[in-house]
């Protein structure tokens, strides 16, 4: 599950990205991580929005998640606009609605509509032909 999770997610991410590079005409390499911790994030967030965090080297300063998404998402945003070159900001823009669709929406989704393809997979398995011939 965590596969297709992550890989609808790097489509979804590369496609606003591309979509946003070709609107604007600044192109820059993207490459990294972060965009699949902002999906991550916004995941966690969206499900926990008064959840406290905090920055790593700054322990003593802690706010709760929900404004957390908020500030990650108004700092993308600035740098779509403003042109901004340190980050691909557009892919973890379009990163952070699929973590918050996939919590209130997808996961159910999902997971309510495996049946049929769980009882495929189960009848190919015990009906696939024994093997003849050699030992047992």
């Amino acid at each position: 599950m965590e596969n297709a999770f992550s890989a609808m997610d790097s489509v979804i991410s590369n496609f606003v990205s591309y979509v946003c590079e070709v609107a604007t005409g600044r192109y820059a390499p993207s490459l990294g991580a972060s965009g699949a911790i902002m999906t991550v994030l916004a995941a966690v967030c969206t499900k926990i929005p008064e959840g406290r965090l905090a920055i790593i080297f700054l322990p003593m300063l802690t706010f709760t998640s929900r404004n957390a998404l908020k500030a990650i998402n108004a700092v993308d945003t600035a740098g779509m606009i403003l042109g901004w070159k340190f980050s691909d900001y557009a892919a973890r823009f379009g990163r952070a609605p699929f973590g918050i669709w996939y919590v209130t929406y997808g996961h159910e989704l999902i997971w309510k509509n495996r049946e049929p393809l769980v009882k495929i997979w189960h009848e190919m398995r015990t009906n696939r032909p024994q093997k003849r011939g050699g030992s047992k």
